[in-house]
């Protein structure tokens, strides 16, 4: 049965990570993360755990709309018909991290951090975060309260409990 969101938010990311490892190496899953406002943090709370390079080879740091075009291979149409912050962007960029590092399971993260940069349609602390594979993804908008650092750690966990839970509910 896969945890609820409630039952891991008390966890701390080091603890959701090291959960994240062993759900991984018993299933035989990879992952990856393409990232954006979060800069990398879901694959440094990754890789903080010893022996993660048994299931995460591949992360992607995409601030800009041009290297999300350029390494994900999100079309620029779908960018400048939605925003970067979207679920379709989000979408697109888990599928092509997937397709280009050869995950089973990744999730992706587009955001407007702060302290600018928001608007009255996305203002400072929307989050779209994806999760899926190459074929299937699933997008979630968030919107977290705070500063930039607390936007960033907030949008961090919620994609690793994402993807705990996608695992956790896979059959063994």
């Amino acid at each position: 049965m896969s945890p609820s969101a409630a039952s891991l938010a008390h966890l701390d990311l080091t603890t959701l990570a090291e959960r994240l490892g062993r759900a991984c190496r018993e299933r035989g899953v990879h992952l990856t993360a393409a990232e954006s406002c979060t800069g990398g943090g879901v694959a440094s709370a990754i890789t903080a755990v010893a022996g993660s390079s048994d299931y995460f080879e591949t992360g992607y740091v995409t601030y800009s709309n041009a290297a999300k075009t350029r390494l994900l291979g999100v079309a620029e149409a779908l960018i400048e018909a939605h925003g970067a912050v979207s679920r379709e962007v989000v979408k697109a960029m888990v599928a092509g991290a997937c397709r280009d590092s050869g995950a089973d399971l990744g999730v992706a993260i587009s955001g407007v951090a702060g302290p600018g940069g928001g608007s009255a349609e996305k203002p400072v602390g929307t989050v779209w975060l994806a999760w899926g594979n190459a074929e299937r993804q699933q997008a979630e908008c968030h919107r977290y309260p705070g500063d930039r650092r607390a936007v960033r750690e907030q949008a961090v966990r919620e994609a690793l409990i994402g993807l705990l839970q996608r695992l956790e509910s896979l059959e063994e």
